[in-house]
């Protein structure tokens, strides 16, 4: 068997396989890459992130849901949408993701191997390629970042090709009459929103007593408000308890009700992508859902390896996927500009309007006892809102009651993804409400409701007999 040295052999080419292989070749680190598919990029760039928004996007033009808000506009659906007109676009923006990503790699000098990776011990990685003899790779240090797949819970029959997960509903070759979403989570509702706007009948299944859990009350109520008005249906605080062929998916709920469908989109959660690597037989731990255990560093018990990305667990964003990867490599090789993930992240849900959220929800700060004040702002005031027809959506910051810090924001609404960072900015900063209280915006922007917000919550920061300055 032929043996390579490296300084680092990285197993993935997702996000934070990417961007850890060029952080350390980037500072003169002899680098291997291992991708077991045709394709790199990982779920991110293949099946998950990018082909999902990507598909949004198509979805909002096809249906001229946007168009639908203006006055003295009228649009409507075409007779028929084709599965096509619905993935060409995806499918040209994923090839040219794939093209940037392999141009990144190998403008960076990594050097590229196709095949199925394992570990024969905590420095050499074993790369079995199809219909080529084994390469043994011995490097000082292994990145784990082999991603992640969809849970697929028992109940469903996977083998009926109408029951699909995040990565085969991709792979559709009708649009759906009907379709039943079982998890009323970021996945779940993201589809939810998309196939409705094209016309698809769909009813959303949660076993929770409401969408989106993580998310603050407020968002994911009115979230739902407006999946509703959409014509979304909704069966929470009940699971799915056993599903039947009768000529249509039929869904039997806990609660004894139940629920047809075309097609069955099943969002349960996602699962680290490690079997076969050979990790546990190392030390590495490993916990029930195939998830790598790892430290502040993203160092496992074994010191020469570390992991990063959805292979790790938690919130699975190929945002914080590729800053892992970054960090994993920076310290197992002592790198400048290292440092540490921020403590406060931006989360983007990409629903039918879009949410975007960085710093804790309300609850969780009544829960902690934090005294705090809230500002509201909606778009419905907002003159751009009403330019671009989202009378909907609305901006909540959140404030420290005492040192007026701002603590949280969270946004619904059209460019909530966008907007979210100038909250997070601020966030970074430990900025007060005075930031965006004498702060100009250009007008007419979406970026005032940050201002008018921060008035709203001075009205309670301020002595009931002080005078403020004016909101006029």
């Amino acid at each position: 068997m032929e043996t390579r040295e490296y300084d680092l052999v990285v197993i993935g080419s997702g996000p934070a396989g990417e961007k850890g292989a060029a952080r350390a070749a980037y500072f003169g680190k002899r680098v291997a890459l291992v991708e077991k598919e045709n394709n790199l990029g990982g779920a991110a760039a293949n099946t998950g992130t990018l082909p999902s928004k990507t598909l949004r996007e198509t979805a909002l033009f096809l249906s001229g849901f946007r168009q639908r808000r203006l006055a003295g506009v009228s649009v409507s659906m075409g007779a028929e949408v084709h599965v096509s007109d619905f993935m060409a676009q995806k499918r040209e923006v994923v090839d040219k993701e794939r093209l940037r990503i392999r141009s990144n790699i190998e403008r960076h000098g990594v050097n590229i191997y196709r095949g199925t990776a394992s570990l024969a011990d905590a420095n050499t990685v074993v790369v079995r390629p199809d219909r080529c003899p084994e390469i043994r790779l011995n490097a000082d240090k292994i990145l784990i970042a082999t991603g992640s797949y969809p849970f697929r819970p028992p109940t469903f029959p996977f083998h009926d090709p109408r029951i699909l997960d995040s990565d085969t509903i991709l792979a559709l070759d009708k649009i759906p009459g009907r379709l039943a979403v079982v998890g009323g989570g970021v996945i779940g509702c993201e589809y939810a929103c998309m196939f409705q706007t094209l016309g698809t009948k769909v009813t959303v299944i949660e076993k929770r007593d409401r969408i989106l859990g993580s998310v603050d009350h407020e968002i994911s109520e009115a979230l739902q408000s407006q999946m509703e008005a959409q014509g979304v249906q909704f069966h929470l605080g009940t699971g799915v308890s056993r599903v039947e062929d009768n000529g249509v998916v039929r869904l039997f709920l806990e609660t004894g009700e139940a629920v047809d469908g075309d097609a069955v989109l099943v969002s349960s959660g996602r699962c680290g992508q490690t079997g076969g690597l050979g990790l546990e037989a190392l030390g590495v731990v490993v916990n029930k859902r195939g998830q790598v255990e790892v430290d502040g560093n993203y160092r496992t018990a074994v010191p020469s390896i570390y992991a990063a990305g959805d292979c790790i667990g938690g919130y699975c964003l190929a945002s914080t996927s590729m800053e892992q990867g970054r960090l994993a490599v920076s310290h197992a090789f002592g790198l400048s500009y290292g440092g540490d993930l921020p403590s406060l992240l931006p989360y983007g849900i990409y629903t039918i309007p879009e949410c975007s959220m960085a710093g804790p929800t309300e609850a969780e700060l009544i829960e902690k006892k934090i005294p705090h004040v809230v500002g509201r702002a909606s778009y419905g005031a907002n003159a751009r809102g009403q330019i671009v027809g989202d009378t909907t959506g609305f901006i909540k910051l959140i404030f420290h009651a005492d040192d007026r810090k701002l603590l949280a924001v969270h946004v619904i609404g059209e460019l909530a993804t966008e907007l979210v960072h100038i909250g997070l900015t601020a966030l970074l900063m430990g900025a007060t409400v005075d930031l965006f209280i004498f702060t100009c915006y250009n007008y007419p922007t979406l970026s005032e409701v940050f201002k008018y917000a921060s008035y709203d919550a001075l009205r309670q920061l301020l002595p009931r007999d002080s005078q403020g300055p004016s909101t006029g």
